[in-house]
């Protein structure tokens, strides 16, 4: 039989309940409290990474919008094709600011690098991170409140196990004092004494066995106690720290990203800038003259001196054939004849102003000086050339293709080409036909120049060789009344200048037939005094080609107009009164 004193239950037990206390403070009022700090910091953290992750990604939304802004301000004053302006950036300054133009583009351009870069380098792998992130913090603090629910458990059953003890001890202590009582009384008989006897010893037994099972517990308990604060909680709040640490690394790079990104397209701005700067310095006011020189020369020879007009001789004025209203009348496109003149209407005179103003002008650039029809139609035989080369290689290329189909016919058929081989060889003889039209033009209008230059150098030499001849010839075609004789050069004769004039004779009498002719290839007649005819129409003639490329015809009483010489086939009258010739 074990007998436990009181006293040293009731001190085992004020033991208990003071550890209870102890832990119960530690574990409420320090690892509750740490956890949810910790849950509240990480939070933090994460929210500044969100945040951090929100800034870049609308820096990124300003880098685009300013990148498109860039561009579209560049597109906007970039040339428009076959327009005007595009002429104008033969200048050094106009190239100069093209050139701004398109490192602006390249400009833009960097920008939208800023953007992409920012975009795959920082916000992408700045919101898969704190994906990670959020899964690892969760499965941390998860770990830390499983160890917690465990203590807890582990607590519970030590309680449980104390409880027992206590209330087994109490049992064995009166079960004690009452065998006590029974075996000092006189009057109990033997049997209910042995009863009582039998009865204590059961309940010291079991307070032994309570006392075993709560030391085992209590052994238990302070083991997994040891190592929830010594071990689980410790890794958890390490791994915690880690996992902060790393996210304040990871904002630190970001940032360092963020700078480094546009760090990394300074030089190449910087290189944008220089060939700005190299635009500007390229630009030659020099040159820029030279070509406005060029492109605006007439070909005019200035006026000579005003001859001197001698008013003593009565009714006598002498007027210079070098003067500046003749200097004028070379300023025609084409000459006009003296008297009725209707048998030569020049094309587009009509519209000429017109024309002028809408940008139109005849085909032969008849309404341009000299100089300028020369390059106008030097600069369309170019095209016309470029365009016959263009033909003539696709006819190469399609020969080739019909060979390789006659040698190989699973390959194709090489009648399918015949068509088209046909429709370029066509193209090709108009374009030829064309050329031979403006090569004419341009031809008279360099032969003009040649002569009125060669004109100039033998007049000039004469006239500083003969002075008085000059003066007496001019003396010499003045009739009696100071007007001019009908002996004037050949020269003056052409210089009449022509006028507005010229309409009145658009009520004249209709020229006669001088034969017909038949339409080669359709013409659209588009400007101011030609007619449009189909291919094989039959037309009449009423005026052949002078040598300017065009001859004039007569559908009805009501339809004449001027056709290419090339685009007709002229069947003359030989007894017909043909139109006036040229001087």
């Amino acid at each position: 039989m074990i007998a436990f004193p009181l006293a040293v239950v009731k001190g085992l037990l004020s033991t208990l309940g003071e550890r209870r206390f102890l832990l119960e403070e530690f574990s409420v009022g320090c690892e509750e409290d740490q956890f949810d700090n910790l849950e509240k910091h990480t939070q933090w953290g994460i929210d500044v990474l969100e945040k951090f992750i929100k800034f870049v990604k609308e820096r990124t939304e300003i880098e685009l919008s300013y990148a498109k802004q860039l561009r579209n301000l560049s597109k906007k004053y970039q040339p428009k094709k076959n327009s005007k302006e595009e002429e104008e950036y033969r200048y050094t300054s106009a190239r100069a600011f093209l050139a701004t133009l398109n490192e602006m583009n390249d400009y833009a351009g960097q920008h939208e690098v800023i953007s992409e870069n920012m975009t795959s380098l920082i916000t992408g792998e700045l919101t898969r991170y704190v994906q990670e992130l959020k899964q690892e913090r969760k499965s941390h603090f998860h770990d830390g409140r499983k160890a917690q629910q465990h203590i807890e458990t582990c607590w519970k059953q030590l309680e449980a196990s104390k409880r027992r003890f206590e209330r087994d001890c109490k049992e064995a202590d009166r079960a004690q004092q009452y065998f006590e009582k029974m075996d000092a009384d006189i009057n109990v008989t033997k049997a209910d004494v042995e009863k009582a006897r039998q009865q204590a010893q059961l309940r010291h037994q079991m307070a032994e066995d309570s006392k075993a099972e709560y030391s085992s517990t209590l052994q238990k308990f302070n083991s997994e106690q040891h190592d929830h604060y010594y071990t689980h909680i410790p890794h958890i709040f390490q791994k915690i720290q880690e996992m902060e640490e790393r996210r304040i690394v990871r904002i630190g790079e970001s940032m360092k990203t963020f700078a480094e990104v546009d760090r990394q397209v300074i030089p190449i701005i910087g290189k944008c800038l220089d060939e700005i700067t190299k635009a500007a310095e390229s630009i030659d006011h020099k040159n820029d003259s030279q070509l406005v020189i060029e492109a605006f020369k007439s070909g005019f020879e200035p006026p000579g001196d005003v001859d001197f007009e001698d008013f003593t001789q009565p009714m006598k004025r002498t007027v210079s054939e070098s003067s500046l209203s003749n200097s004028r009348a070379d300023g025609k496109s084409e000459p006009k004849f003296g008297g009725k003149s209707k048998g030569k209407l020049w094309p587009f005179i009509k519209k000429n102003k017109l024309s002028l103003k809408l940008g139109a002008g005849p085909e032969d650039f008849s309404n341009l000086p000299p100089e300028q029809r020369r390059k106008k139609l030097q600069q369309k035989v170019d095209e016309l050339n470029r365009d016959i080369q263009k033909e003539m290689d696709q006819r190469d290329a399609l020969t080739k293709m019909k060979d390789v189909y006659i040698k190989n016919p699973q390959m194709g058929d090489a009648a399918s080409v015949d068509h088209r081989l046909a429709e370029l060889g066509q193209n090709i003889e108009k374009l030829r036909l064309e050329v031979q039209k403006f090569e004419g033009w341009l031809a008279e209008v360099e032969g003009r120049l040649s002569m009125r230059s060669e004109a100039r150098r033998q007049s000039g030499l004469y006239e500083a060789q003969n002075p008085s001849a000059v003066n007496s010839c001019a003396q010499d075609r003045e009739s009696p009344d100071g007007s001019y004789t009908e002996e004037q050069s050949q020269e003056t004769e052409m210089k009449v200048p022509a006028t507005d004039f010229d309409d009145e004779f658009d009520d004249e009498e209709p020229l006669p037939t001088i034969g017909t002719c038949k339409a080669l290839y359709t013409f659209e007649g588009q400007n101011e005094g030609t007619i449009s005819v189909a291919e094989g129409e039959m037309l009449y003639v009423i005026e052949e080609d002078k040598g300017d490329g065009w001859t004039r015809i007569r559908r009805n009483e009501d339809e004449e107009g001027y056709v290419p010489t090339s685009y007709v086939e002229v069947y003359l009258d030989k007894n017909a009164k043909g139109a006036m010739t040229y001087i």
